[in-house]
């Protein structure tokens, strides 16, 4: 049977029961779906929320989870549910969560990894299983994943996007890992099936039912770095990742009107309520933690034993590199993987050298500008136009931003400028100057820091 391990993992979102509908009277066989759910809830969000919906809640399991956490089993719409029931501040982040959930996968043929506010279109388990059922000539471990579509909650049906996204290449972010942006598959129309992709949506993911073993989250990381760490991962255990090229959900991005557990967990909530970690700690650690996994940075790999959540041996990081053209320990990418080109696997050339990869690549560089109002003297009332722009060891620029009137004076609203600055570059760059000009006097101060 076509069975589906359905993973949402959901923090105090409105939104949970409108998806869990759509999922179900979108699906063709609701009776081969099993969901499984890592509820993060407040006191006042209650398991009526479900009763109140129809759900049909007719046990607890003999045992808490491994976590401590009561395990709810349900049906609803002719589907099985297993609710984990987690008090927000017992959360420890969006990869504990995913990864509680992955435990309780169960053999089914198929799996798909989602968030807790998306819509579906109808028949979209029979066009999951077609399109990576299709790939299986290509591939023998196939994986759709994108940043699909959006929709607004608040203009549904009407405000959901037509055509398909795929995800491409946007930053090294200085923390280490890497963002991405989502755009349109602009020939998808022309397309026979799935396009080939260099990166993993954690809010959807269809996939064999034994990638949710594989290749399962790593609950010690907090949120940034567990798309990278999940792609790279997936594609040295052997599976191959794809975008849909046809539309089969769409999901929120705004996240209005849902508390997020930054909202929560905050330093003060840890001093008053016995939190362990704030989510700032928590994401600091992660963020460490994805340093030290792809040895950027001047990390040793080998000073963490990741077990399961390591890389696998089928093929190698450098491999995904070059697949991804993206550089690790470089924080540099290629033209090809800029331009939003379509990888190529089995890859096409090899590099001689070091040097030679390395020079393939140009410099991802995300700077933050921050300095105080008081540190640009005089008129600020009266600037125009500000110069900023990095410059490398030797003092040269390498790279320059223009910021004009309206701009300035968005920045001036506050006590503090503060904003990124981001862009590629071949050179690295040590430092950053911001140079004032004013209407009345033309140039001004000129503020100067170094990295």
């Amino acid at each position: 049977m076509n069975y589906i391990f359905t993973q949402i993992a959901s923090y105090r979102d409105p939104q949970l029961i409108p998806t869990l509908d759509s999922l179900l009277d979108n699906a063709e066989h609701p009776e081969n779906i099993h969901v499984g759910i890592c509820w993060q809830h407040a006191d006042d969000e209650t398991t009526e929320i479900f009763l109140d919906a129809g759900f049909d809640i007719w046990g607890l399991d003999d045992q808490p989870n491994a976590d401590g956490h009561t395990v709810i089993n349900a049906l609803y719409k002719g589907a099985k549910f297993t609710i984990i029931d987690v008090p927000y501040l017992e959360s420890q982040g969006a990869c504990w969560a995913r990864n509680a959930i992955q435990q309780l996968y169960s053999g089914e043929k198929y799996t798909l990894q989602l968030d807790s506010h998306h819509r579906f279109v109808p028949g979209w388990d029979r066009e999951c299983i077609n399109m990576l059922e299709g790939l299986r000539e290509k591939s023998a471990k196939p994986v759709l994943t994108a940043y699909i579509p959006s929709f607004d909650p608040d203009n549904d049906p009407a405000g959901r996007v037509k055509e398909p996204w795929k995800m491409d290449f946007d930053r090294f972010i200085p923390e280490g890992a890497i963002f991405f942006m989502p755009s349109t598959i602009e020939n998808s129309k022309d397309l026979k099936g799935p396009m080939r992709a260099r990166f993993y949506s954690a809010h959807f993911c269809f996939a064999d039912g034994s990638f949710a073993v594989e290749v399962q989250h790593d609950p010690q990381y907090f949120f940034h770095g567990e798309e990278i760490s999940i792609a790279a991962r997936a594609f040295t255990h052997g599976y191959d990742l794809y975008h849909p090229h046809i539309l089969v959900a769409w999901h929120e991005y705004t996240r209005k009107g849902r508390t997020k557990v930054w909202d929560d967990h905050t330093t003060d909530v840890k001093k008053t309520n016995g939190l362990k970690l704030d989510w700032v700690e928590r994401n600091d650690l992660c963020h460490k933690r994805n340093r030290i996994l792809f040895g950027m940075d001047g990390e040793d790999p080998t000073q963490i034993d990741f077990g399961k959540y390591g890389f696998g041996s089928e093929r190698t990081l450098r491999e995904y590199e070059e697949y991804a053209g993206l550089s690790f320990k470089y924080r540099s990418v290629q033209q090809f993987t800029i331009d939003k080109n379509e990888p190529v696997w089995p890859l096409e050339r090899k590099y001689a050298t070091e040097q030679e990869w390395r020079s393939s690549m140009t410099g991802s560089h995300d700077i933050r500008v921050c300095i105080h109002r008081n540190d640009l003297g005089e008129l600020v009332d009266d600037f125009d136009f500000w110069c900023v722009a990095a410059f490398d060891e030797s003092g040269e620029e390498i790279y320059r931003k223009d910021l004009q009137e309206h701009e300035i004076k968005q920045h001036l609203a506050n006590e503090w400028i503060d904003f990124r600055f981001i862009f590629l570059a071949d050179r690295t760059p040590v430092g950053y100057t911001v140079w004032t000009h004013s209407k009345s006097r033309e140039w001004m101060t000129r503020v100067v820091r170094n990295l």
